[in-house]
């Protein structure tokens, strides 16, 4: 039992390019990213979802191919950057990164949520999730995936860490270490 994270695929959208919860469309290799994905999962019950189509679709192949309940959350959807979503990040204001940078858990100069709101809401999505009591593939973004990996007491509360399009990591149980299962990304 445990939750199976799963980052979604690649979307087609320009380098460098803020897009938290800005809901783009897939690129052109979706249908071999997802067919890799879904066979590099381990046994699972159940699928939950982000709502964001590159969430989404990826969760449906998932579901369909494995013929398993698919359920959507917002609360895994990725961090609301307000006016920053759908800017390049070069584009923002010095002066509002310096404000995020001094106060990284709190500061909101970009008008959406602050990283401390974001946790809050993906903590209690997982948890939610985990007290189910299935192993289930939760397809989401790199930000839910760090919140979920900062809660281990084996890693660095930081969001340093990275993880590919399409990757996957397991957490079995909230008090063990997650794995990163390797793909091909």
């Amino acid at each position: 039992m445990g939750l199976i994270l799963v980052r979604h695929t690649r979307p087609n959208v320009a380098a460098g390019l803020c897009y938290g919860q800005t809901d783009l469309e897939l690129a052109g290799t979706f249908a071999n990213d997802a067919a890799a994905v879904v066979a590099a999962l381990p046994n699972i019950q159940r699928v939950a979802s982000s709502p964001l189509q590159r969430c989404r679709a990826l969760a449906r192949c998932i579901a369909d191919a494995r013929k398993l309940p698919l359920e959507f959350d917002e609360r895994l959807m990725e961090m609301d950057f307000g006016a920053w979503e759908g800017r390049p990040w070069s584009s923002i204001p010095m002066s509002e990164l310096d404000a995020w940078d001094d106060d990284f858990l709190h500061a909101r100069p970009h008008g959406g949520e602050s990283v401390a709101m974001f946790m809050s809401r993906v903590e209690a999505a997982l948890a939610d999730w985990s007290a189910r009591r299935e192993t289930i593939a939760v397809v989401t973004h790199a930000g839910v995936i760090k919140v979920a990996c900062s809660r281990s007491s084996e890693l660095p509360h930081n969001f340093e860490a990275s993880i590919g399009f399409g990757g996957i990591i397991e957490l079995p149980d909230a008090k063990e270490q997650p794995t990163e299962r390797p793909n091909d990304d």
